[in-house]
């Protein structure tokens, strides 16, 4: 009996010390196994990027003449004058303060003068890269483009709805790459692809040669969404004898947007014209039954206001005051399971009248 209490005691004991070192090690062996994953997932991105991207952006995703490089400090946002710019800013920022002395901004000045003579200098050497397009003080492609999303979400669905607009400055468009956009890839390959360029970013330690072995950056045209605005509303001077409808504006409060558009009735041929045509790109995302980027377009009338206006952050809203906040201010709110990924700048794209006409269009999609 006392042997058995004893083999006992020993099994249970042996028992929580297994136990407990597989708890310990529980979060290393899963970051291994992610590690793991994500490697394999380069793997197959890198053979899926050469058989379907590496024509235009390049073998070794520096681009080429044809689509701009993806292995590129530029694309991750590496600040090369990281140290310039930071006591710049800070600064400006002492400059501007209440209270700072006449005595104080006279130095801050000076030191100014200085700061833009270091950054001449250190410019020097990033000089075959300036010629080529690239800007020191306009380092982050994101923000550029006004994206608030990640990196990870820009490029996954710049694969999935592709850039039609791109033909406006490129040899040719850039594609539509997945199924649900009527193209071959499953969207496991585009994310195997994702983490492939992903996998480019060097973090800190991308050096000068990098940037110079860049053989193509990212071009900055005429926006053509801004392009056709205008000469809308040259056309519309003509025909007003000139009452222009001004942008909306991508800062504009809510309230002021909604006063905006107080009289206006909205066109919903012109809005769905807009939604699809390539200026906007709506339908890049948004496309019409169910979609893993973002909110499907059918339908969505219906659940603005059988379920978003039942939300108590939206007491007092409109439909029509949702669909505007929506289209301006994306980020206000991110319709579930989604995350932040749309553009941030059709404010400054679409006068009131357009916006009304979009308005009009998404009204029209009921259903289930």
């Amino acid at each position: 009996m006392e042997s058995r209490i004893l083999v006992g005691t020993v099994a249970f004991l042996a028992t929580l010390v297994l136990v407990g070192w597989i708890a310990i090690n529980e979060g290393g062996r899963m970051a291994a196994f992610d590690r793991q994953f994500t490697a394999r997932a380069i793997e197959r991105g890198a053979a899926l990027f050469v058989s379907n991207c590496s024509t235009c952006h390049g073998v070794d995703g520096r681009g080429s003449a044809k689509a701009p490089a993806l292995n590129s400090p530029l694309l991750f946002g590496h600040d090369y004058l990281a140290e310039i710019h930071s006591e710049r800013n800070a600064l400006n920022a002492e400059h501007d303060l209440e209270g700072t002395t006449d005595a104080r901004k006279a130095e801050i000045e000076a030191r100014l003068t200085e700061l833009e003579t270091e950054e001449a200098q250190a410019a020097t050497a990033l000089q075959p890269a300036i010629d080529k397009g690239y800007n020191p003080d306009n380092f982050n492609r994101l923000v550029n483009l006004g994206w608030s999303g990640s990196l990870h979400n820009f490029i996954y669905t710049t694969l999935i709805g592709g850039r039609p607009t791109s033909s406006a400055y490129w040899p040719d468009p850039m594609p539509a790459w997945s199924q649900t956009a009527g193209a071959s890839l499953r969207n496991d390959q585009l994310e195997d692809i994702v983490q492939y360029v992903l996998n480019f970013d060097k973090g800190d330690n991308w050096t000068v040669e990098d940037l110079l072995a860049v053989n193509q950056f990212p071009k900055v045209p005429a926006d053509p969404a801004n392009v056709a605005i205008l000469e809308q509303q040259i056309q519309q001077l003509q025909e007003s004898g000139g009452e222009l409808i001004p942008l909306v504006g991508s800062t504009t409060p809510i309230a002021d947007i909604m006063a905006g558009l107080e009289g206006l009735t909205g066109d919903p041929i012109n809005g769905q014209q807009l939604y699809t045509g390539a200026t906007l790109g709506c339908s890049t995302c948004h496309v019409a039954q169910a979609s893993v980027i973002a909110p499907p377009l059918e339908g969505t009338w219906t659940r603005v206001e059988t379920e978003r206006l039942a939300e108590p952050q939206f007491e007092g809203y409109t439909g029509e005051q949702y669909l505007a906040e929506s289209i301006i201010h994306p980020n206000a709110y991110t319709v579930p399971p989604f995350t932040p990924a749309m553009p941030t700048y059709f404010g400054d794209r679409l006068n009131y009248q357009q916006l009304a006409d979009l308005i009009a269009f998404l009204k029209t999609q009921d259903g289930e």
